[in-house]
This record gives C-alpha cells, sequence and structure tokens, in this order.
C-alpha cells in the first residue's frame, strides 16, 4: 500500500498539485489495490471499488503511471489488471473519470466517453464506460 501512496502522491500531488487531503480521499479501505512493478521499483497503480449494482458496475480510480516510465504500455497492463479483477468478482463493466489528455489512451482500450466535460481537483475530466 505504501508504494502505491507513494506513486500516486508522484503523480498526483507533486506531478500535478492535486491537494495532498483530495488525493487521499479515505476510500483506500473500501478498494482492491493494484501495483505495477519493475523488478523492485513501483512504476504504477490503480485502485477498483464497487459502484453500482445496477447493472453491477466497479469504478477504477486512481490510475497512475510515473512519468519517466509512460509510453511502455504499463497503464494498459494495469487496466487489463483492473478489468480481469472486475470480471472475476461478478462485475459488468467499469467506469472511470479520464482526464481529458488520456481520454484517447482509455479509448484504445475500448472505453467509451459520456457526457460533457467536468472539473475534479482542477483538472478536466470525462466519464468513461467499458463494458467487460
Amino acid at each position: 500500500m505504501e508504494a502505491a501512496i507513494d506513486v500516486r502522491h508522484r503523480v498526483f500531488v507533486e506531478g500535478q498539485g492535486v491537494p495532498e487531503a483530495r488525493e487521499l480521499d479515505g476510500r483506500d479501505d473500501e478498494a482492491t489495490h493494484f501495483l505495477a512493478r519493475d523488478g523492485d521499483t513501483a512504476v504504477g497503480t490503480a485502485r477498483l471499488r464497487g459502484y453500482e449494482a445496477d447493472p453491477p458496475t466497479a469504478k477504477a480510480e486512481r490510475v497512475a503511471v510515473l512519468e519517466a516510465r509512460r509510453g511502455e504500455g504499463w497503464g494498459a497492463r494495469l487496466m487489463a489488471a483492473v478489468e480481469r479483477h472486475a470480471r472475476d468478482q461478478g462485475y459488468e463493466r467499469v467506469r472511470l473519470h479520464a482526464q481529458v489528455p488520456v481520454v484517447e489512451f482509455y479509448e484504445r482500450l475500448g472505453y467509451e466517453a459520456h457526457g460533457e466535460t467536468f472539473e475534479d481537483a482542477g483538472i478536466p475530466h470525462r466519464e468513461m464506460t467499458k463494458p467487460l
């Protein structure tokens, strides 16, 4: 857990200026956490938690890859693990709030954007979903 929090802090708090209190939202205990490692080095993280019952939907959150390691496929591997776990837990779809600059990344993974752009922590986002 410490390694996941460190990656999130480096990406969101230090890299994007998200307030630490916003980043550490108190929901980590209700989520399943994923950590991407290159040897002993944590390079990315994500969390997944239940979101809606009808249809059974999980929400992927705090998806982060260290800036120096982006473009190496870590994000796609993290999301594959998140989706596999969600499917194994009986969820029928995954929802997420993607920062606008990475909407295309999620679209390549099969996610579809819905609704208007909105701000979260001062950063423009789009809601996206993917059936499993």
